[in-house]
This record gives structure tokens, sequence and C-alpha cells, in this order.
């Protein structure tokens, strides 16, 4: 059996969050979707399965791409302002990386379940993911979806007006990828 690895980054795939608005306030505010532009995710492979994955992100490349609802469109400017307003809730710069490391990686139908533990804002906690796999074309389409938590890792959703409009505590996080077969 061969040992090998891959290296995938936002160059062959995409890493996102959506939020979703809270409050008594919540329909002045947006649905933000959010990607990060670094972030490294390496396979180990033994053979022809997987064994072993890291993913580390770095939190300051955290982009503001769009705000759907709310009263008024979300401008450039403040995108902005939100972006800086997430890089502070996530403490970037005491917490400079969030990072996904396997324990075990398991097949499933159409796919791979990938348990291991995740670690955001210094926190560590358990974490499963089912990461479906496809092929197209001889290419691998990789793909995921999971929420979290943001409490559960000591990260306070951002708020306004004395908590009367805030970010959902629970955020969806969305990974694809491609590599070829």
């Amino acid at each position: 059996m061969t040992d090998t690895s891959w290296t995938l980054t936002a160059a062959e795939g995409e890493l996102q969050i959506f939020t979703g608005v809270g409050g008594p306030a919540a329909k002045m505010g947006h649905r933000l979707t959010i990607t990060f532009a670094s972030w490294q995710a390496q396979v180990q492979w033994r053979g022809d399965e997987p064994v072993a994955a890291r993913l580390v992100v770095d939190v300051d490349s955290l982009q503001v791409v769009r705000g759907e609802g709310g009263v008024t469109p979300l401008t450039g400017p403040e995108k902005g302002v939100v972006r800086s307003n997430a890089l502070k809730s996530l403490d970037a710069k005491k917490f400079p990386q969030i990072s996904f490391d396997t324990e075990s990686i398991s097949p499933t139908t159409g796919g791979y379940r990938l348990a291991g533990s995740v670690t955001i804002h210094g926190t560590t906690r358990p974490q499963s993911v089912d990461l479906a796999v496809e092929e197209h074309d001889g290419m691998w389409v990789m793909s995921t979806e999971v929420a979290v938590v943001q409490t559960e890792f000591g990260v306070k959703p951002y708020s306004l007006f004395v908590g009367t409009l805030k970010v959902a505590d629970e955020v969806t996080l969305r990974f694809t990828a491609r590599h070829p077969r």
C-alpha cells in the first residue's frame, strides 16, 4: 500500500458560513454569507482509503460576501463593519486559526464520516462531519454542511440595540472542494 497526501486550498474549493438573525428586531438585520479566503486541508491516504485529515482556517481571511434581508441592502462600507465585528467576536488576534482534526474516517453511503475535534476561539470540542463525495469528469467533488453553535466555543454572537438585534447563535458552515481522482 502506498501512502499519499492531498493538499486542498481556497483555489480548489470554498469554505462559507451562513448566519441567521435573532432578537425582537430580527427583521431589521441581514442574514450573512461569509467566506474564508485562506484555508488549507491536508488529507492522508493509505492506498485507496483516507486515514487522516486536518483543516486549518486563517480567521483574518474572513470576508463578508453578502447580506440578505434587512431594512436596506448591505453596502460595501457596512460589509467592512460586519467583518470588523466578526473578527472582534472571534478574537482573531488572540485566536488566529480555526482547525478541525480527524481521529477516524469511516466510509458511508456516498462519502465518509470524519470524526474528530474542532478548535474555535481556543475551545476544542468533538465534531463529526459527513462528507459527501461524488465523481464528475475525473474529479472528486466533496461537500459537507454542519451547524456550529458559537457560544459552545466561547464566542459571543454580535448584537446591537441592547440585544434586540443579534447574529443567531447557530451558524451553518458549508465546505466544498474538487480534486482530481
